[in-house]
């Protein structure tokens, strides 16, 4: 494992620290911020930094500069992640888009869709959103029923998507649909890149229990899609799907240590506030979650080693996301613990601004279900790391 970069990163490093520095209002980073602004607001700010922020070469930091990218290392995306948190810089408004679509449209994408996809995203120019999760489906993406059936040189496409991020604000959404009929399962579906601003798309916002509507459905009503508006091969969509699962799993989990890292640091100053920092109960969790963090930050250190190395990452990734995923949910029982009962209420210390942390901890319940179940990856671990029978 090395924990140290090259003078060349280092020397990003710099270059980076000091566009953050100039670009990001002080006011920007005060705690509860963008929570105070209106949805709308805050997106379509948040949407034209990192607009600018890739004008001026600090995005797709290891993607192709034929893309639009930096062709940066391994290590120049850790510094970048890193640095990042450390800034408190937004959030980007393309998350799905730039993790999951483009290195997918890399891989495998025509080269039509190389150009009309790959750079209107990195500058925000298209959001995307992904359609996977069905109402009836669960957490089985095999068993989805959208339909696309074949007319001419399009499919017509009806259905229903949901828990859908970024809907209401998706310019386009590519998603996975059952276009050979009478398949089954993984058979028969395809992955197709739909315009949502065109009639027979509607999308309709989820309120979640903290008042965000990050979350939405998506209806299709015949709806029109160009079969060239397939990625990857029709009929072969879950080969595509599961090359583009791969990436979500592909970090080395260095910007989420550095976010927890923060944020441990914060619920402690939380705890000193409520003069708890003495129970030795609260001093034995807080101290249990800080090992946690800093075995995250080995791992994160050593997948990123893998990959610097040209090894693909198996195993590890599954690890990375159970390690990840867990760590933060322990961490924010903690604040819960400190809280008591008082923390199912949105502002439950006076003289404290706990907006933003009391949203983060209500978050927390979902990450290990997302991508991949920490039941889903403990069985991956177990079985090809451990070697235990299936």
């Amino acid at each position: 494992m090395d924990l140290s970069y090259t003078a060349e990163e280092e020397a990003f490093r710099v270059e980076l620290r000091g566009w953050l520095v100039a670009h990001i209002p002080e006011e920007w980073t005060a705690p509860g911020y963008w929570a105070s602004l209106p949805e709308e607001q805050s997106f379509q700010q948040r949407r034209d930094w990192e607009r600018d922020k890739a004008l001026a070469g600090f995005a797709g930091i290891q993607w192709p500069t034929e893309y639009g990218g930096r062709g940066g290392t391994p290590g120049m995306k850790a510094i970048y992640d890193r640095e990042m948190v450390l800034a408190r810089a937004p959030q980007t408004v393309n998350p799905l888009g730039l993790a999951f679509l483009a290195p997918t449209v890399m891989a495998i994408g025509t080269d039509a869709q190389r150009k009309e996809i790959i750079g209107p995203m990195l500058r925000n120019e298209v959001i995307w959103c992904q359609g996977f999760s069905e109402p009836g489906a669960g957490s089985d993406l095999a068993a989805l029923s959208c339909k696309g059936v074949r007319d001419g040189d399009d499919f017509v496409v009806n259905g229903q998507k949901v828990w859908t991020t970024n809907a209401v604000h998706g310019d386009k959404i590519f998603t996975l649909v059952r276009t050979e009929p009478g398949s089954e399962l993984h058979k028969g579906t395809s992955m197709l890149l739909i315009d949502m601003r065109q009639p027979g798309v509607e999308a309709r916002p989820l309120k979640q229990m903290s008042g965000a509507s990050e979350f939405g459905e998506v209806f299709f009503t015949d709806a029109r899609v160009p079969a060239a508006e397939c990625l990857g091969q029709i009929g072969d969509g879950w080969r595509t799907a599961m090359l583009l699962l791969s990436f979500e799993r592909g970090a080395s989990g260095m910007a989420q240590y550095t976010e927890f890292r923060r944020q441990y640091d914060e619920i402690a100053a939380v705890a000193r506030h409520l003069g708890r920092d003495r129970d030795p109960v609260i001093r034995d969790k807080l101290a249990r979650v800080l090992v946690e963090l800093e075995c995250l930050r080995y791992h994160a250190m050593h997948v990123l080693t893998q990959v610097e190395q040209g090894r693909e990452l198996g195993f590890e990734a599954s690890m990375t996301k159970l390690q990840w995923s867990e760590t933060f949910q322990d961490l924010w029982e903690v604040f819960d613990d400190l809280l008591g009962e008082e923390a199912t209420l949105a502002e439950p210390v006076p003289g404290l601004e706990l907006a933003a942390m009391h949203a983060q901890a209500m978050w927390s319940r979902s990450v290990t279900i997302w991508g991949g179940s920490s039941q889903v990856q403990r069985s991956i671990v177990a079985e090809r790391v451990l070697g235990l029978p299936r």
